[in-house]
């Protein structure tokens, strides 16, 4: 499949060195243009970065200068607001600014949008847009990231649940447990005890592709893992859910495993089971794109990117897919490298490839059909 991203054009170097060159890249408030010319408003006496979130002046106001020095020898003064005489600021550097500044707040005191645009000079739509774009989440998610971090931290340190809960930042206990699950998989006390007295059934089938385990809670499934060897599997499962009490339960959970195996063997292309996953906001919006693409389809890390509102973080969708608990089911099998190569699979490229190849001609077999 063409990568979409290699159908867009290079985008030009701009020089910045004509007055309209310049102008459009105030309107635009071009990050490019950083560094490489400075705005002054002769109605104002102010000069500012060409990227200041200061209201932009009208064209015949505005004039244009090569550096600080020439600005303030022309009688202007710096704005109070881009700071225009201090070094140049990339995007990065802002973005990492308001991570600091997010990660340095009192718990439960976060600041709001608008006020970590006013410390960085931003506005809040340029922040949260740029913020996205870079990190893959907005602020308000990130800072509820970091307190989950936080309230995981006390929990393993052996915490009482509503001094961990109080400690992290919340105000009331009643917000956290509605959504413990999403945020911990489970509930905070089992969290705490290392998922000690959490009952996870499992088993183990064969496949086209060897062995499958499949894994669920009481509330759906928690693990779906490819492999040979069913000692290693059982090893894996439990490794990852550490003090839960693992139970084999193959006549139960048959219904579940068989449609697993039959999804794999292109007799069931559709899956819809219940999962029981820990995910970050950012994880759980990657999962939720691979879900959305269609049976017998790829796509690249930059196209998963580029749907969940964040074309710049490729990587980050790469480390997503990795993680992913449930093979299958989040099919992380179908996104590709932009060249076309199958790129990683934590249970082996053959795997991989099989599962592609296996998809396409379930697929074309329908459409002929």
């Amino acid at each position: 499949m063409t990568s979409r991203a290699a159908a867009l054009p290079a985008i030009p170097r701009l020089s910045f060195t004509t007055d309209d060159e310049r102008w459009r890249a105030v309107l635009s408030r071009d990050p490019r243009a950083e560094g490489r010319f400075w705005l002054g408003v002769t109605s104002t006496g102010i000069f500012c970065r060409p990227t200041c979130p200061a209201r932009r002046p009208l064209r015949e106001r505005a004039v244009f200068f090569d550096g600080p020095a020439a600005a303030l020898s022309a009688g202007f003064r710096p704005c109070l607001r881009c700071r225009p005489t201090g070094s140049v600021r990339t995007q990065l550097d802002v973005v990492a600014e308001v991570c600091r500044l997010i990660e340095d707040a009192e718990p439960g005191a976060g600041p709001t949008l608008e006020e970590l645009g006013r410390q960085v000079g931003w506005s809040p739509f340029h922040l949260q847009r740029t913020f996205r774009r870079i990190v893959g989440v907005s602020p308000r998610q990130y800072a509820e990231s970091k307190r989950v971090e936080r309230l995981r931290e006390r929990l393993r340190d052996g915490d009482p649940v509503t001094t961990a809960l109080y400690e992290a930042g919340w105000g009331s206990s009643a917000a956290f447990y509605a959504s413990a699950p999403a945020h911990l998989g489970m509930s905070p006390s089992a969290y705490r005890n290392g998922a000690s007295g959490t009952v996870i059934r499992y088993t183990i089938v064969g496949s086209p592709i060897g062995r499958v385990l499949v894994a669920r809670t009481e509330r759906g499934i928690c693990s779906i893992d490819l492999g040979d060897d069913d000692a290693r599997l059982t090893a894996q499962l439990r490794h990852e859910f550490g003090a839960a009490r693992l139970e084999r339960d193959d006549d139960g959970l048959r219904p579940w495993a068989e449609a697993v195996r039959a999804n794999i063997a292109g007799t069931q292309p559709h899956l819809d089971l219940p999962l029981d996953i820990r995910a970050s906001a950012f994880q759980r919006r990657v999962w939720e794109a691979l879900q959305a693409i269609p049976y017998g389809e790829t796509r690249t890390y930059g196209q998963v990117a580029a749907a969940i509102g964040s074309p710049g973080a490729a990587r980050a969708v790469g480390r997503a897919c990795a993680t992913n608990p449930v093979a299958i089911v989040v099919p992380c099998h179908r996104v590709v490298a932009s060249g076309g190569q199958l790129g990683g699979y934590s249970s082996g490229l053959e795997r991989k490839r099989w599962l592609l190849d296996r998809e396409a001609e379930t697929s074309r077999s329908s459409g002929s059909a």
